[in-house]
């Protein structure tokens, strides 16, 4: 299946704020026509298409997050000039030079703006940047940043997305490549004609950024027997990495997690995914994060009894910047890797 860079780029584009992702939620809900046999919003926002499977006696889940991290207004000065609060975890130094989206009565392009460097103390210079030290600077009069902007609007990112060699580089990769990744993954089980083992559910979820919080709430409802997040993870395979810190490599496959800070993946999905990687000629990659977590967290708990949980991890550079970097060949084995364990559930030997 050739690799659609129309579809990712349109899905990284699309905003989506943890708890305004309406306008990535529609482009998920019209690309899922005719992919699976049921497709639902809940009363949280969490997209949920079915795909039935050869058998209804037990039920599969993955998860990927449509949120991206952003911000929301806080504030508008007597000059229209705004502050904010982050909807995510930011490192400061990355906002410097940043255009941004506020997301008012209409969309308006801002920069992110701080006291220049000419004009700062030497203590200032020497001190690491804060988030409250920036501030958004529509170009606008102020009278007409009131007519357009409120108290409470969202506030994401700018950029295009690039392709660079075999990668592509834009904002919110994280996670909209594995939103990309799922949605392909169904359309691969619709052109093989291929059903999942069990009645499947793909959960497009929100909010998670902020903690986790669609994913709480769809794995509630739908009790999975078996689990698969879909997230984003480090690469840090650049300059001045020790070979202990890389996590994951681009260009060496799909990741299968082993463990995050929030989860330790059921050791039996990790054999599992392992070995249909190997039978299916997928080249995959072990991960270990040892900070950070994902909606797999969510999908191993929140269920009575918990499930028999695993994450699909997609390598990704330059994490929570406008500058993310994923191998698109890291991503087309992600889709076969998820799509064959979804078709295999029922070939594998999950006693303790």
């Amino acid at each position: 299946m050739p690799f659609n860079i129309k579809l990712l780029s349109r899905i990284c584009k699309e905003p989506g704020a943890p708890g305004f992702e309406t306008r990535i939620r529609n482009l998920v809900l019209e690309e899922l026509e005719g992919l699976a046999d049921e497709v639902r919003v809940d009363s949280m926002g969490n997209v949920v298409a079915l795909k039935k499977g050869r058998s209804s006696e037990m039920k599969a889940m993955a998860a990927a997050h449509m949120d991206e991290i952003g911000f929301i207004v806080t504030h508008i000065d007597s000059d229209g000039f705004l502050r904010f609060n982050p909807l995510g975890g930011f490192d400061p130094k990355t906002l410097t030079s940043q255009r941004v989206l506020v997301h008012g009565r209409e969309d308006l392009l801002g920069v992110m703006g701080s006291k220049p460097i000419h004009i700062m103390t030497p203590e200032e210079r020497n001190k690491p940047p804060r988030l409250e030290d920036y501030f958004i600077d529509l170009g606008l009069p102020p009278d007409k940043v009131e007519k357009l902007v409120a108290v409470g609007d969202p506030i994401t990112r700018e950029r295009e997305l690039v392709e660079m060699g075999d990668c592509v580089n834009v904002k919110s990769l994280d996670n909209r490549a594995s939103v990309f990744l799922l949605i392909e993954s169904l359309r691969a089980l619709k052109k093989s004609r291929r059903k999942p083992a069990y009645d499947f559910y793909g959960v497009f979820t929100v909010q998670e950024e902020v903690g986790l919080r669609g994913a709480h709430a769809s794995t509630l409802e739908i009790q999975p027997d078996f689990s698969f997040g879909l997230d984003t993870t480090i690469a840090f395979d650049t300059p001045g990495a020790k070979p202990q810190e890389q996590c994951t490599r681009l260009g060496h496959g799909v990741a299968i997690k082993i463990m995050d800070s929030s989860v330790i993946c059921d050791y039996r999905m990790v054999e599992f995914m392992k070995s249909v990687a190997i039978a299916k000629k997928i080249r995959w990659q072990p991960e270990i994060l040892r900070a950070g977590g994902t909606d797999t967290a969510s999908l191993q708990k929140m269920t009575p009894g918990g499930s028999i949980a695993g994450a699909v991890s997609l390598p990704t550079r330059h994490i929570h910047q406008v500058i993310e970097m994923c191998n698109k060949q890291d991503i087309t084995h992600a889709i076969k890797l998820l799509s064959a364990c979804l078709c295999d559930l029922d070939k594998h030997d999950w006693k303790f």
